[in-house]
């Protein structure tokens, strides 16, 4: 089967690849894909990619991360670049630290600190991947018809006509314009929508971004609503993130997501990546504003979500 997207993909690795300003201070781009403010996950990715770019050996070994843990500040605006500034915390015997502060306007908006850690062995054990079906048995999801789609606000307009770097495949589909109450977890098959190279830098930094899909939204799925209201505001407030196994984010890798709580006008959702093996090769989780408001107050979320 042919793979799609491919200018989206190549798109997508240059915008992770940042312009260098000096030896911890970095400058990325953005990319409108369709919402008012910047995606998180491209925040993620981006300071992600600043953080590693730091590894450059003076640990006198190689090092690779294996978990993240992220604070969103500030909405990012997409007409200007946000600068990333690395504070190289600690190089230590085994591990490394990273501290990425992203700025924009002279304001933080986001940041975050990585752990990097040297290859060793040790004990191991995972999980089981859920039995599910294999993405080649799975229709992708049909856009709305054009009826519909001019019924729809602008902004959701331009979300859903995009056309992103990465495919989805949702084991078990839900109507994100008329969503029906159910319980909060979902699989979803994903992949880069271009082959790429085999550095397991890049392939970080793209399962980084890819992984802010579609997590907090799990955890709208009891309340049978979804960030394609108006009246619903939503916007993450952290992201962590680890490591455990070598992956590829351009071949199919399994999401499996589900959401313990929901209190407080937030919701808490957590994940489980593995690839088509089933290995479990990385696990997020996520707090976020979820948020129902009076329709003449609604306003745009911060971050899209999916």
């Amino acid at each position: 089967m042919a793979l799609r997207m491919t200018s989206a993909a190549s798109e997508l690795i240059e915008l992770l690849s940042l312009e260098r300003l000096e030896d911890n201070l970095f400058r990325g781009q953005s990319r409108d894909i369709g919402t008012k403010y910047v995606f998180g996950g491209q925040v993620l990715g981006q300071a992600l990619s600043a953080a590693q770019a730091t590894m450059d050996g003076s640990a006198g070994d190689e090092r690779g991360a294996h978990s993240l843990h992220a604070y969103f500040l500030r909405a990012g605006n997409i007409e200007a670049p946000i600068v990333y500034h690395v504070d190289r915390t600690r190089d230590g015997g085994s591990f490394s630290v990273r501290r990425v502060t992203a700025i924009q306007h002279g304001q933080v908006i986001f940041f975050c600190a990585a752990s990097f850690q040297r290859d060793e062995g040790g004990g191991e054990h995972q999980l089981s991947m859920p039995e599910v079906p294999a993405p080649e048995d799975i229709a992708p999801t049909p856009a709305p018809d054009a009826e519909t789609m001019a019924r729809l606000p602008t902004k959701v307009q331009r979300w859903l006509s995009r056309q992103g770097p990465f495919e989805f495949r949702h084991v078990y589909p839900r109507d994100e314009l008329n969503p029906p109450k159910r319980p909060p977890y979902q699989h979803v098959w994903f992949r880069l929508g271009e082959r790429v190279g085999d550095a397991p830098e890049l392939h970080r930094a793209l399962l980084a971004y890819a992984s802010d899909f579609h997590l907090l939204g799990t955890a709208t799925f009891p309340h049978g609503i979804s960030y394609y209201h108006p009246n619903v505001q939503m916007a993450s407030l952290d992201h962590a993130l680890w490591f455990h196994r070598p992956f590829r984010a351009d071949e199919w890798l399994l999401y499996s997501i589900d959401s313990p709580s929901a209190q407080d006008g937030r919701g808490l959702a957590r994940g489980m990546v593995f690839d088509r093996s089933g290995k479990l090769v990385a696990s997020t989780a996520q707090e976020g504003l979820i948020r129902v408001v009076q329709a003449a107050k609604a306003d745009a979320p911060v971050r899209a979500k999916g």
